[in-house]
């Protein structure tokens, strides 16, 4: 499932190419014609994204709330003045990086987006390009009333890392006894957090996976949040999630690192620690796939 950097790269790209223009906005699978409707021909104005949720903003006062859970994803298009990437999703369909294509049909000659291909839920075309989605667990049209119920059901954001989100993270986390790698998943508590960012963060905070949350001293707790939105910050920068320091790649410092140097425990399970050489463990909790270093993390 993309993490909170990938949906606020997708606002932002939302907010480069199409804010400010009036977009056609249709349903070519059938699923969202009447969501569509009441979106389509009317400006956008902005583009925010609150964990893994994306909201659309229009000019009449009606968002479109996109999430896209396991298989979303979204596909971006249009002439050479165009920019940005070209997909970003779907991690098992695209990868963890996002798809640009270096490519982009002549100004001149562009005369509107391609035939849809696919289960397309929902199309915005503006004058210069489109975007189409594809697979998302949720796709509706809300009131802002709607919008900000969404959005009281999330713990604070990293990436948005508003006043007091800090000390909000970290009075919950340190009330809750369940084990704290469970509470970095539960997005209502903290919002954006994935599987790829909770394993790297409690490896680098060298904390416990099964500690509870009530074990966490408060200046844990408050190392954690920081470095959730250092790391996080990082992701919106590079385009992908990579957690491990210049001085662990092939070529230091000649741009990003190859993809199996990226992580210090990640999908590395078997393999040895990059700190203290112990292999990488893995097990499950609540049904996902959990890698620590059994050596490096006992605090």
């Amino acid at each position: 499932m993309p993490e909170g950097h990938s949906v606020h790269r997708l606002a932002r790209q939302f907010g480069d190419v199409f804010s400010g223009e009036r977009l056609s906005v249709s349903s070519p699978q059938g699923r969202f014609v009447q969501g569509a409707a009441l979106l389509d021909g009317h400006v956008l104005t902005g583009s925010t994204a609150h964990g893994k949720h994306l909201f659309l903003d229009f000019e009449h006062r009606l968002l479109l709330h996109v999430h896209l859970g396991l298989y979303g994803a979204w596909d971006f298009g249009g002439d050479a003045g165009f920019r940005g990437a070209s997909s970003i999703g779907a991690p098992r369909r695209v990868g963890e990086r996002e798809v640009h294509d270096d490519g982009g049909a002549d100004a001149a000659g562009y005369t509107g987006p391609p035939a849809p291909v696919g289960a397309v839920r929902v199309r915005l075309a503006g004058v210069h390009g489109w975007a189409d989605l594809r697979g998302a667990t949720t796709c509706e049209t809300l009131t802002g009333a709607d919008a900000e119920a969404v959005m009281a059901r999330l713990g604070p954001d990293p990436l948005r890392n508003l006043p007091g989100d800090r000390e909000n993270f970290t009075a919950r986390i340190r009330a809750r006894r369940m084990p704290v790698a469970a509470l970095l998943m539960d997005q209502r508590l903290i919002a954006g957090v994935g599987n790829v960012y909770r394993a790297e963060l409690l490896f680098r905070q060298g904390l416990d996976p099964w500690m509870p949350g009530t074990a966490l001293s408060l200046e844990a707790a408050r190392l954690l949040w920081d470095d959730t939105v250092a790391m996080m910050s990082d992701g919106v920068r590079d385009g992908r999630i990579i957690t491990t320091p210049p001085r662990y790649w092939s070529e230091d410092g000649a741009g990003l690192p190859a993809a199996e140097e990226s992580h210090f425990v990640y999908r590395r399970q078997g393999l040895d620690c990059r700190a203290c050489g112990t292999a990488v463990a893995l097990t499950e909790l609540g049904a996902r796939k959990l890698y620590w270093c059994p050596r490096c993390q006992k605090v």
